[in-house]
């Protein structure tokens, strides 16, 4: 069993979105190969839709440029990038999204997918805390085992 079987078999549920796309990450691509609902949801549109799409269609006016080069170039090194962009759903209303997208090897060591976990995030109030990740939490927690297991995969954390 591949991990993108893997994911598919175990993420159909989960509340955060989960999105696996193919390699190709020069425009047109990358292509959604995968989405579960949690991700249909998180950008307002139905997971038939999303399917055979780049994830581009969720970029927008406010969606940053230089934090899209920088993931970019992650994935072309075949690196892990984790960040925050400005999203936009299906009706036009943007949000922020916190990502963590990881290459997905084959066996033999080449990158036979991308699989990106999503989730809506609000600034803090106060003073946040080192780091990027400390100016932002989640919009909801979701105590689901699948989630804990993805947690403890270090998702969400800066490598």
């Amino acid at each position: 069993m591949t991990a993108f079987e893997l994911i598919r078999a175990f993420s159909h549920d989960a509340t955060i979105g989960i999105v696996v796309t193919d390699t190709m990450i020069t425009p047109p691509g990358p292509t959604i190969l995968y989405a579960n609902e949690a991700f249909g949801r998180l950008v307002g549109r139905a997971v038939v839709d999303i399917l055979g799409h780049s994830p581009r269609f969720m970029q927008g006016k406010e969606t940053r440029r230089e934090t899209l080069d920088t993931f970019h170039h992650a994935l072309a090194a075949g690196e892990r990038f984790h960040g925050y962009l400005t999203n936009y759903r299906g009706d036009g209303s943007k949000y922020r999204a916190e990502v963590d997208c990881r290459p997905l090897h084959a066996t033999d060591g080449r990158i036979e997918n991308f699989v990106a976990f999503e989730r809506e995030v609000i600034r803090r109030i106060g003073r946040p805390v080192e780091g990027a990740g400390g100016r932002y939490e989640p919009i909801s927690v979701s105590n689901d085992l699948l989630t804990d297991g993805l947690r403890n995969l270090g998702l969400f954390q800066h490598a």
